[in-house]
């Protein structure tokens, strides 16, 4: 919707009422806006695409920060979302690299350690799912369907928020450092994204760089 600078805008950060985690926000003509994504200060193309997919074809309310040092995208949403539930879906490009990594490291398993350990490891990646909530991947059938489809193909995206990709991305990779003994699989993160749009291949991993996440997956 804007493209703006950093002296039009406001920026803080809010403490997460469910999660230890503080909230980096946006202010700008009495509106509040979160952070979705941030880009290094030579991706100012890929920047700019992001954020006018987001408000031309997703119908979103979007913010374009443009800074010396980095470009960022910020969504409209309201503080009293944080405590509600209200956390908007990602983007369909960060699901679809969170299913990508997800059948990487499964068919990782399948083919270095078995058809067995393959089946242990879905089973615990869906009891660990289960736990923490995720939608659409809380049943064995569920899981087993994720699997299988193609995250590039025509599907219906599941609807995750932040927190849900958070939370795949954690799992995946504790279960599969266990299987595997050792972390290494994280390290072909852009190996396993090959198949994606530069784009969207460009933008996830800005996001997963500046998220807790990025010291595990590299």
């Amino acid at each position: 919707m804007f493209i703006l600078k950093r002296q039009d805008v406001e920026i803080s950060s809010v403490q997460h009422p469910k999660r230890e985690q503080q909230i980096p926000v946006l202010k700008y003509q009495d509106q509040t806006f979160r952070l979705i994504s941030v880009f290094d200060v030579n991706q100012a193309e890929e920047a700019k695409n992001f954020w006018k997919d987001l408000t031309d074809n997703q119908g979103k309310f979007c913010v374009l920060l443009q800074e010396d040092h980095r470009h960022s995208v910020w969504g409209r949403f309201r503080l009293e979302q944080l405590g509600d539930g209200g956390d908007e879906a990602s983007p369909v490009a960060f699901v679809q690299a969170c299913l990508l990594i997800l059948q990487a490291v499964y068919f990782d398993v399948e083919e270095l350690l078995g058809g067995r350990q393959a089946k242990l490891f879905q089973q615990e990646i869906t009891a660990a799912l289960q736990t923490r909530q995720i939608p659409e991947m809380s049943s064995p059938k569920a899981m087993e369907q994720m699997l299988k489809v193609d995250p590039l193909g025509k599907f219906k995206a599941p609807s995750w928020a932040e927190q849900h990709l958070i939370a795949i991305l954690q799992e995946v990779y504790r279960i599969g450092k266990e299987f595997f003994g050792n972390a290494n699989f994280a390290e072909e993160l852009s190996d396993i994204l090959l198949d994606m749009p530069d784009t969207d291949r460009q933008v996830f991993l800005a996001w997963l760089k500046q998220s807790t996440l990025g010291k595990q997956w590299s």
